[in-house]
């Protein structure tokens, strides 16, 4: 599996390094922006893990710049940072995974083989799940065809959801994809935003999608159209 890391602390970026070529791993590292995007230009790789906060090159103008191109390698979002962004935001740029530092190398090393596993498939993907579909570059979600307007929180919620179909995500799950990192308010959060899309999708559709599943979270189901 070939890795580029796009890292501009150096220390961590070599720790990364060791830890990944030690799991049989090929890694090429780039500490800025302007060269990371460069490398992935030039370079065939299995997936980039990329800094947001990088000089040269905000790592989400790299991100960006790559899906612009055409470059559909998968991107794993690796920041501390805190702000201008979230998760969701980086899902919608065209990223395929994110993990917030401090962060496990061991759970880094199976998030990297997982989408290695999975590939680059064919972008921008419009989500489906039975008559539901969103659609990332409009940011436009429909219900049996219907347009149904949303807010950017619930639309977060809706697209996280969907990323997951016939999944048990778990509040924290969705608090960790969804809230910005610095969010202290209690988890009961998502239930308000689960009730909000009941009734935009399935009590107004007649539907029966969204799924709680006591004492472990949520589920989508992805229910037959007509």
């Amino acid at each position: 599996m070939r890795i580029l890391l796009v890292e501009d602390e150096a220390p961590l970026a070599e720790s990364i390094r060791r830890g990944l070529v030690g799991e049989g791993m090929v890694v090429d590292v780039a500490h800025d922006g302007i060269t990371g995007q460069w490398l992935a230009t030039e370079n065939p790789y299995d997936v980039i893990v990329l800094d947001v906060m990088l000089p040269g090159r905000h790592g989400y103008d790299v991100l960006t710049n790559l899906r612009q191109r055409k470059i559909w390698t998968p991107i794993l979002m690796l920041t501390a940072k805190d702000g201008d962004y979230d998760q969701t935001d980086a899902f919608d740029l065209g990223a395929d995974d994110y993990l917030t530092k401090p962060f496990s190398f061991v759970v880094l090393v199976a998030r990297l083989r997982a989408l290695a596993r999975r590939g680059a498939p064919e972008r921008p993907v419009v989500l489906t799940v039975g008559d539901i579909t969103l659609d990332p570059n409009k940011r436009l979600v429909t219900c049996k065809g219907e347009s149904v307007s949303l807010t950017a929180k619930q639309y977060a919620v809706l697209h996280y959801l969907m990323r997951h179909p016939d999944d048990v995500v778990s509040k924290a799950e969705i608090l960790d994809n969804v809230w910005d990192p610095a969010f202290d308010g209690s988890d009961n959060i998502v239930e308000v935003y689960m009730g909000y899309l009941r009734k935009k999708l399935d009590v107004a559709f007649g539907r029966d999608s969204i799924e709680t599943v006591r004492g472990m979270g949520y589920r989508l189901k992805a229910q037959k159209t007509d």
